[in-house]
């Protein structure tokens, strides 16, 4: 049971490690074209120079992969080659139907089981040579699209009653607000739940109201800060390859990737879960009492150019990564030098 449950998660994280580059490079692209086009008054970010116009498009691009790579490489790490296909046409479909990262999930775990069951069939010799490029990837596309048109409806369902629960929210508490928009962002790092926050923030942008998304933008960047300063103060309660991937998170963090601190979440969830969520809470209910506000549909410093009451931005972010890094080391052990190598062959190819 154990060792199925670390499989489970060794295929999670084989399609988030895949997946991070090209959140990377769509939420660069994109922060980047907001950031040096400026702000118009009652417009918000304005992008009207070509050259930016294409770097947005192209970070918009990149990051509508995001769910088909992770659903496809999910289903890869699970059933080799011939569950690739078929867990990007789950990822695709998740996208289309609304399910958001949670339908990606389940999706790449659906088609990667079902290809591998497919491929341990007893089949006449003539037909081995095109089970893997036509049988396999056929049968089980066809399975992945049913699965995902009976459980798409519930999800979306399920994130448009919190989409308006916390709109219902923001004409009473901007702060409480703040707190459980900062959990939710932090809770799935990239998940559907962060995407619900992440998504009511910049539809309240095209409205007028900037805090909201002001809120967004602080808590995304405390999680990976958070643990990447943690790993910095108190190495000794990290492995080797935790240590570089903090490195990694925090270069993460700066330009408001959220899933810098998947791995550490992944080794260790019942302790850095917690504290990246209330790290980002405190980090969002300061950023509320600040009226911090983002005029950009993303978070983190790079969005400091297009961000209102930058000191409390910063203050917000400064104080939240002390909670989050304070919170966890108190929370974690020391690493044993031998837990140390047997950890770091499953992170290793994760985080590659």
């Amino acid at each position: 049971m154990n060792r199925e449950v670390k499989n489970i998660r060794t295929y999670l994280m084989t399609g988030v490690s895949y997946m991070i580059p090209i959140v990377v490079i769509g939420g660069v692209l994109i922060a980047l074209a907001i950031a040096l086009s400026g702000i118009e008054a009652g417009t918000g970010a304005n992008i009207t120079n070509p050259i930016l116009v294409k770097m947005n498009s192209i970070g918009g691009l990149a990051l509508g992969l995001m769910v088909p790579v992770l659903s496809g490489f999910i289903a890869f790490g699970i059933a080799d080659r011939p569950g690739l296909a078929p867990g990007l046409v789950g990822g695709a479909l998740a996208n289309e139907i609304g399910a958001g990262f949670l339908g990606g999930i389940i999706a790449g775990f659906v088609a990667g089981y079902v290809a591998r069951w497919i491929k341990s069939w007893k089949v006449p010799q003539q037909l081995r040579a095109i089970m893997p490029i036509f049988v396999i990837p056929l049968i089980t596309s066809l399975i992945v699209g049913t699965v995902m048109y009976l459980i798409g409806a519930p999800i979306g369902k399920l994130m448009n009653s919190m989409t308006y629960g916390l709109k219902s929210m923001s004409t009473k508490n901007s702060v409480v607000l703040a707190i459980i928009i900062g959990a939710m962002v932090a809770f799935d790092m990239g998940g559907p739940v962060n995407k619900v926050a992440f998504m009511f923030g910049v539809t309240l942008i095209g409205e007028g109201i900037y805090i909201v998304m002001g809120a967004v933008a602080v808590a995304v960047c405390i999680p990976p800060l958070g643990m990447g300063i943690a790993s910095l103060i108190s190495p000794n309660k990290y492995t080797k390859v935790e240590r570089e991937a903090g490195k990694g998170a925090i270069m993460m963090g700066l330009i408001g990737i959220t899933e810098g601190a998947i791995p550490f979440a992944a080794a260790d969830p019942l302790r850095v879960i917690p504290s990246i969520m209330v790290g980002s809470s405190v980090g969002s209910a300061i950023a509320a009492i600040g009226k911090v506000g983002d005029h950009a549909p993303h978070g983190g410093p790079i969005v400091l150019p297009v961000i209102d009451n930058k000191l409390m931005f910063i203050v917000s972010i400064l104080i939240g990564v002390a909670v989050t890094a304070f919170m966890v080391n108190i929370l974690k052990k020391e690493v044993i030098e031998k837990e140390e190598d047997d950890e770091s062959t499953d992170i290793v190819v994760e985080f590659e």
